[in-house]
């Protein structure tokens, strides 16, 4: 035997099995498991069910998917049930690791894919200099205490590039964990939680600009060979997004992408990754890649919808098997090193980036409590530093101390982060939001309008209302524009606030023209009312939580009314067309909701006459909705344009009695509202006095009353009404039983207009004009035997603080000012 062969006995051989699967079963031999493929069917198996018995269980503990998934594999690996010899002999075996390791490897390739398809580089370039620095703070410091602990804590003999790996992983921010957990914890729209969110949007892209330096030095060629390819591969992106355009182009409008594009484009991505490979880097970098540059929402959206299930569900699991076999804590302490040491080294891995970004956010004028809030937020990791850590291990850079000692600090921090919104929460932090109806609102105070927009056909006429609602330097009104965008391809769920007059991209795509256009629009409001200003936001959200947003916003800008466009439009025939059935549920859901009143706008040909309505007409029945109809009604009547007619309608002598005076929400047909109709009646009667009396000189000012026997009569004096008026106010009807419209309610076709306003919608009108449906915001008071009685009920003496929408006396004499101020005009009674 000569030296080479004798050298050779000093290898060690790793053997498995080359048997796929056994055509016998047990009847062949006693292990059953020893043909690779069912022993990897029972491995993803084992994985697919721990990671979801652990994502579950965390769930109650408000902890995100990623603390579930790692503990999982932590569990499956030698720190948990590894510990056992028959489990490790039969499940996972040794020689079983060569199958498992490509198969988690594939499904990094798939899931880089899927974050390329998801992320948008737009967001990422127009962040604002606050999320900038936050970032970098949290990229730098990290990064340098990371590399310095791996430098002079291990013996760094071998592992010479390890700290690159250290350093990225503690330097990375999981922006798709944080949002979810900002999400569920309603603190999105927070300061901190809009400048964490920003600011790991940022982390996230140079994350995976992190993973491509750290392959590029620990790779067997020279540093510079990699970089090179990686950037020949960029150039051809000039070529392969025009051949994509070129595919999309050919597929009709509205037609759909068959199987056959998707596996084109599943192709790409995997050919990508077998290019970046050869170039000296790993497949999920070109993978990555080819993601951002598909160039088309619809298609994305449809990628995403097919495959997130099957990564995340079926292919992820087998990746974090594998990182849990890597873990083991029984060797942290190794080498020399000791527990307190690595306690302390973890310690420091925990604040270097609270630390970090907390200066930098007071350095950008942020309170210490909310700098604290977005430190602590900052340091939520993801699937992209366990990614960092193994690719460092698999390249033989990180030893398995070294990667268990980063591992276990990942799972910390993420675990303290998902707590900080349960003791952060922005209800605790809040100013006092107590005008939450126009009704409340003083004529001297600020009026907070929300005003929701699904696309550029909803601008004019919302427009319109705004104009009509009268805003001067003496009653100035604040418009919050928000745009509703549906969540689908690469883009994130996030609340955009947009810088007026500010231009916009050069080549926008179609959302961004919008924006654009919404913000002109609303530009040219402010400038045309002396006392409008206006924000303009975007909220970029999923039809099922957009309500959510919804609220969330008007009550974070604590707003009066919340204006929601109604989800049809009228068509040239004067038919209602329903233009996205997706948003009535949204409306139906807000007005479930809303922190404050709501307002259905309806445009029925108003809008294209190009003039906001200066003939409206208010139709009274009775009860709280009308009450904050009137209310607005009131204040639009003070523009010098408007006349205002305000018709009652009475119940006569000969009208049916009705047997039971409760309200049932037919959008939610579980809570019953108990009605004291007799209450309500002195309420109104109080309401309507200081009406005419603070309005008898008003000129444009018309009341009368109307005395009806039935539903047959109201319909006919409401279209007397037609070719008269250019916007109708009426009251949704919540809280009060009319015989006048007791028969309408029971033939709503849309139940969220109420009786009054669906009849105004749905029947045939000769004229143009619009209707704003009204529902004013109620307390709920308590809960008796099922049933939910409003706060109007409750008794005077109760202090209802912030959360009681009846009208003081201090109130009442403020709507008697309100009008007293008024100009003589021509008035009758």
């Amino acid at each position: 035997m000569n030296d080479t062969q004798f050298q050779q006995l000093n290898h060690t051989v790793l053997c498995y099995a080359e048997t796929i699967y056994r055509f016998n079963g047990v009847w062949e031999g006693p292990d059953p498991l020893s043909p690779i493929l069912p022993l990897f069917i029972l491995q993803i198996t084992i994985a697919i069910f721990a990671t979801r018995l652990f994502v579950l269980l965390l769930r109650a503990a408000n902890q995100p998917p990623f603390v579930g998934e790692i503990l999982s594999g932590i569990i499956l690996g030698p720190s948990g049930l590894g510990r056992i010899e028959t489990y490790r002999t039969y499940c996972f075996p040794t020689y079983a690791l060569p199958v498992l390791e490509p198969m988690a490897h594939f499904a990094l390739v798939c899931y880089a894919f899927l974050m390329g398809l998801e992320m948008d580089l737009r967001s990422v370039w127009r962040t604002g200099r606050k999320a900038k620095t936050v970032a970098a703070a949290g990229i730098l410091i990290p990064f340098c205490t990371g590399a310095v602990c791996f430098i002079f804590f291990l013996d760094n003999q071998v592992y010479k590039t390890g700290y690159f790996f250290w350093g990225f992983a503690l330097s990375v921010t999981g922006y798709s964990v944080l949002c979810r957990l900002l999400e569920k914890q309603k603190t999105l729209h927070t300061e901190p939680g809009k400048t964490a969110m920003s600011a790991a949007l940022v982390t996230d892209f140079l994350s995976w600009a992190s993973l491509t330096i750290a392959l590029a030095t620990s790779s067997g060629t020279k540093f510079a060979y990699p970089l090179l390819g990686m950037a020949a591969l960029a150039g051809s992106v000039k070529y392969a997004r025009p051949a994509l355009l070129w595919v999309i182009r050919r597929t009709p409008e509205g037609q759909g992408y068959s199987e056959y594009y998707v596996c084109s484009v599943l192709t790409g991505a995997f050919l990508f990754g077998v290019v970046t490979d050869v170039l000296g880097t790993h497949p999920m970098i070109g993978a990555f890649m080819f993601g951002l540059i598909i160039p088309n929402e619809v298609l994305e959206a449809t990628l995403v919808e097919r495959l997130e299930d099957f990564v995340m569900g079926i292919l992820m699991p087998a990746f974090f098997a594998v990182c849990g076999i890597r873990t083991n804590v029984d060797v942290i302490a190794s080498s020399g090193a000791s527990y307190v040491g690595v306690a302390f080294v973890m310690v420091m891995f925990c604040f270097a980036k609270v630390v970090s970004t907390i200066i930098a956010s007071i350095s950008c004028n942020m309170p210490l409590r909310e700098a604290l809030h977005v430190g602590l937020l900052m340091n939520t990791k993801s699937i992209m530093a366990m990614i960092l850590l193994e690719v460092g291990q698999q390249q033989g850079a990180l030893n398995t101390q070294a990667y268990t000692i980063m591992v276990v600090p990942v799972l910390v921090m993420t675990i303290i982060a998902s707590l900080v919104p349960v003791l952060q929460h922005p209800s605790r932090n809040v100013m006092p939001y107590k005008r939450r109806t126009v009704q409340k609102s003083r004529p001297e105070e600020e009026l907070r309008i929300l005003a929701c927009i699904q696309g550029m056909r909803n601008v004019p006429f919302i427009i319109n209302l705004l104009e009509a609602s009268n805003a001067t330097q003496r009653s100035p009104i604040s418009v919050f524009a928000l745009y509703l965008v549906e969540l689908i391809g690469r883009a994130s769920a996030a609340i955009t606030v947009h810088s007026a007059r500010k231009a916009g991209p050069r080549n926008p795509n179609h959302e961004e023209a919008q924006i654009d256009q919404i913000i002109s629009a609303f530009d040219n409001y402010e400038l045309r009312c002396d006392g409008a200003t206006v924000q303009a936001l975007t909220a970029r959200s999923a039809y099922s939580t957009m309500d959510e947003d919804i609220c969330s916003i008007a009550k974070d800008k604590r707003v009066a009314i919340i204006i929601l466009p109604f989800h049809k439009l009228q068509t040239l025939d004067g038919d209602m067309e329903d233009i996205n059935p997706a948003f009535r549920s949204v409306n139906e859901n807000v007005l479930a909701n809303a922190p404050c009143s709501v307002g259905i706008l309806i445009d029925r040909g108003q809008a294209e006459t190009g003039q906001f309505p200066r003939r409206v007409a208010v139709l009274y029945f009775g009860g709280p909705d009308d009450r904050e109809a009137l209310a607005y009604a009131w204040r639009m009547s003070e523009h010098s344009a408007i006349t205002l007619t305000v018709v009652r309608f009475i119940a006569g002598k000969d009208a049916p009695p009705l047997e039971s005076m409760e309200f049932v929400s037919k959008a939610h047909g579980a809570i019953t509202v108990n009605i004291d109709s007799e209450r309500e009646k002195v309420m109104d009667d109080e309401f309507l006095s200081n009406f005419k009396i603070a309005t008898v000189n008003a000129k444009s000012v018309t009341y009368s009353e109307l005395v009806l026997n039935d539903e047959e009569e109201t319909v006919g004096a409401i279209k007397s009404l037609d070719e008269g008026h250019d916007l109708y106010v009426v009251g949704k009807g919540r809280g009060m039983v009319s015989p006048l419209t007791a028969g309408l309610a029971d033939w709503c076709d849309c139940p969220e207009l109420g009786p009054v306003g669906d009849l105004l919608v749905t029947s045939e009108f000769s004229s143009a004009f619009s209707v704003l449906v009204v529902q004013q915001y109620a307390r709920v008071a308590g809960l008796i035997n099922g049933s939910v009685s409003p706060a109007s009920t409750a008794n005077h003496e109760e202090d209802l603080g912030e959360m009681d929408w009846r009208p003081s006396e201090a109130e009442t004499d403020a709507f008697g000012s309100f009008g007293s101020n008024r100009r003589d005009r021509d008035h009758s009674h």
